[in-house]
């Protein structure tokens, strides 16, 4: 007997709306992983009610040490009828009671409140979830996914300036991520200062200015050197990140990044935007790609990405002296493959 086919997951019957479209609704879940796009989502939410009515009282619920009762409580209505705003976190971990008093409550929600629901992760709550996501209470949903692609995060940044009308050049940008691709926090922050404190066209000169002692920063700018040939450039430039502190891993993790772009692209056809969406990457990326390939052979290309996996051995504990490793690693980048 053939096997019945998977049941198709049913789509949302409420609005997914992303962090930034935010938007007062009786019941708002703000799921995904991503924290600080969450926080954000809050605050705007937050400033938006307060703005339409400064009397707004805003209470706080933790899903995972639930006391029964205490929705209802603070979603009773007020001797001066205020308008409420109660956020819950931790649903991904919430009590059974939370889940049975959240599921009556949202047959009727109370007038002039709004139930934010946090939800990072996993199963837990799942009942509640597919609830809200069938449409009980009226609510909406906010996606706070990771950012994990470069091409998110460059355009996270570029919104950042965007969102203020100021211009950044491209190279800025790119060395802004590459500075704090780990931490979107840290982006998100870097990206206020330079907002507040730069000229008013910011340029990879003035990221360098205040964030030339980041470890990323450093790195890519001796990938870059190494690709473009300039061999010496690229070994004063590895030097000098060493003695500032820099870490040989995170250095192999800046050319594995150039080169396995590099290797994308090569012999790839199409234009930029297209290219672009077919690997997960921004248009200037593939740009850049290409302007890096000028020069190089596939078989070198090669050679360089196998010599790039035995040094990132190397480096993390494999070898006895991982700076020997970068160096040999730099002198065959920089010939473009050749040993």
């Amino acid at each position: 007997m053939p096997a019945k086919p998977a049941a198709k997951k049913s789509a949302p019957a409420i609005a997914q709306l992303s962090w930034k479209a935010i938007r007062p609704a009786h019941v708002v879940l703000v799921s995904g992983p991503e924290q600080f796009l969450a926080d954000r989502a809050l605050r705007k939410l937050r400033d938006t009610l307060r703005a339409e009515d400064p009397s707004l009282e805003v209470s706080d619920i933790e899903a995972d040490g639930y006391s029964p009762g205490q929705l209802i409580t603070l979603a009773s209505p007020s001797l001066f009828a205020e308008p409420r705003l109660i956020r819950v976190s931790n649903v991904e971990k919430c009590t059974d009671a939370f889940i049975t008093e959240t599921l009556a409550y949202l047959e009727h929600p109370a007038d002039d409140t709004y139930l934010v629901l946090r939800h990072a992760s996993g199963v837990r709550g799942k009942k509640l979830l597919d609830a809200i996501r069938g449409g009980l209470g009226d609510g909406i949903e906010v996606v706070c996914a990771e950012l994990k692609k470069d091409s998110d995060k460059m355009s996270f940044a570029s919104a950042e300036f965007a969102d203020r009308k100021r211009r950044i050049t491209p190279s800025a940008l790119r060395a802004l991520v590459s500075a704090f691709s780990d931490d979107l926090a840290e982006l998100a922050s870097a990206c206020q200062q330079l907002l507040a404190d730069a000229s008013e066209e910011i340029t990879e000169i003035t990221v360098e200015k205040y964030y030339s002692g980041r470890v990323e920063t450093n790195s890519f700018k001796v990938a870059d050197a190494a690709i473009a040939g300039r061999h010496g450039e690229a070994l004063i430039l590895l030097r000098h990140a060493l003695a500032s502190g820099a870490d040989p891993v995170p250095m192999v993790a800046a050319f594995a990044a150039k080169l396995r772009t590099m290797a994308k692209v090569s012999g790839a056809r199409g234009g930029s935007g297209q290219l672009a969406q077919q690997f997960g990457m921004a248009p200037w990326q593939v740009d850049r790609a290409r302007e890096d390939l000028i020069g190089w052979d596939e078989a070198g290309l090669g050679r360089s990405i196998e010599l790039l996996a035995e040094t990132d051995a190397q480096v993390k504990g494999g070898g006895r002296d991982p700076v020997f490793a970068l160096e040999r690693m730099i002198g065959m980048v920089s010939n473009r493959g050749e040993r």
